[in-house]
């Protein structure tokens, strides 16, 4: 009789936990991206250097012994090396990574504002 009824709609707290990091991780990754490209573009020097610091981070990440680690670390040195090939690639690798690291930029922020969205959903379900 005075059992609590169970609502479907409920988003648990461990998945509201993971919408909202990746959120903060995309959008603070799909800028940090951009400032690094802008970055490149002006500074060779200063391009090199973001990408081997993005591209050694990376692939530690990447060779984590946390499964949710590989994800991202894969991201950043893929990052990392396409910075490093727009300075000092051939000149038809040049283009091809300056490309992807705007339309990686792009995906990262459209990525956080997405999970933002459905942080943001959860938690006004959680509240009613």
């Amino acid at each position: 009789m005075n059992d609590l009824e169970k609502n479907e709609s409920y988003t648990p707290a461990k998945k509201l936990e993971k919408y909202g990091v990746n959120a903060v991780a995309g959008i603070a990754g799909g800028v940090l991206l951009l400032a690094a490209t802008a970055l490149g573009a002006r500074f060779s020097i200063v391009g090199l250097v973001l990408g081997a610091v993005s591209a050694f981070f990376g692939a530690g990440a990447l060779f984590s012994k946390d499964p949710d680690d590989k994800k991202p670390g894969a991201v950043l040195a893929a990052a990392g090396v396409c910075l490093i090939l727009s300075r000092v690639g051939l000149p038809l690798i040049r283009p091809l990574a300056s490309s992807l690291l705007s339309f990686g930029s792009l995906g990262l922020l459209a990525m956080g504002i997405l999970n933002g969205i459905r942080f943001l959903k959860g938690l006004n379900k959680n509240r009613s």
